[in-house]
């Protein structure tokens, strides 16, 4: 065999983990692996380990097993409370998505003035949660807010509408806030992902005949497929699990219409003091954004 063919032989033979030649390599992914653990890992089991209890987590650590989430489950209250969520997440994730691809498809052109406007309509992400309901909730006000002045003054309505006040008008408000706080992460990354075709993909199309529709749907979203996945794999766990600006706006009503998931977690865990059934409701939320995330993936099509 010749030297070179024995090097490239040599090279191949797979090194051990505790090879001396990889401890650079262990040296620098042990911080990270420990704050995983600390961050992650630790908070998952211990969750998890709580709602096996009937627990104050002070002084009383009954064992119950399994009982927290066969209570759940057998509660009509939690799939009414899953639905809920679930309108919630789809609502925000399909506006935010609607409308960050819109942009971004726009702000992709020679538009005038493009710079100008990727800064403006960015803003809304740079705006603390709080802040963000603090504001809307303001504008939602039925007394002196900005919707009822403008709808009154247009003659759209006749008399003040309580926006977070109605069953009817109470979610598609929330949506709306959620969806104004959160699109412009998905029109960066859609933004982002259109800079990153090859331009001379369009110019083979234009050549070929294909009209703007076409190229959109054969070379735009394929293009995009992975962009298009981590986005909404992102969107819907953090939407799914989202509490500060319902709770601000709502704090879950009224009687309960925009009551997710997340606001009964904190209701059962800080106002009934219930940590145990809290934390299995916690743990489900987690296995539930684990199968949508999944289904995702499965859907979008993955390469490895």
């Amino acid at each position: 065999m010749a030297p070179s063919s024995k090097l490239r032989a040599k090279s191949r033979v797979p090194t051990s983990l505790f090879d001396p030649r990889q401890t650079p390599g262990l040296w620098f992914i042990i911080p990270a692996a420990i704050a995983l653990l600390v961050v992650v890992a630790y908070p998952l089991l211990y969750g998890f380990y709580i709602s096996l209890f009937k627990t104050n987590l002070l002084t009383r650590w009954e064992f119950v097993g399994v009982k927290n989430y066969l209570r759940i489950f057998t509660s009509s209250d939690f799939l009414e409370t899953v639905f809920t969520t679930l309108i919630f997440t789809i609502g925000t994730v399909a506006g935010q998505f609607t409308i960050g691809l819109s942009l971004a498809l726009l702000l992709n052109t020679k538009v005038p003035g493009r710079a100008f406007f990727r800064t403006i309509l960015i803003v809304p992400w740079l705006f603390p949660e709080v802040v963000v309901a603090l504001l809307w909730k303001w504008m939602f006000n039925p007394l002196y807010g900005l919707f009822n002045d403008i709808l009154l003054k247009l003659h759209l309505i006749t008399e003040p509408t309580t926006w977070l006040g109605n069953t009817a008008t109470a979610m598609p408000s929330v949506i709306l806030t959620a969806i104004w706080k959160g699109y412009p992460l998905v029109m960066l990354l859609m933004l982002a992902g259109l800079q990153a075709i090859p331009q001379e993909q369009y110019e083979s199309a234009e050549i070929d005949g294909a009209n703007w529709r076409q190229s959109f749907f054969y070379i735009t979203l394929p293009s995009l497929r992975k962009v298009i996945m981590i986005s909404l794999i992102l969107n819907t766990v953090w939407w799914f699990k989202h509490f500060a600006i319902i709770w601000i706006l709502t704090q879950g009503g009224p009687i309960k219409a925009t009551s997710v998931i997340s606001i009964d977690i904190y209701k059962t865990a800080f106002e009934s003091f219930s940590f145990g059934p809290a934390a299995a409701l916690a743990v489900i939320v987690f296995f539930i954004v684990f199968f949508i995330s999944f289904v995702y993936q499965r859907l979008l099509g993955r390469d490895d």
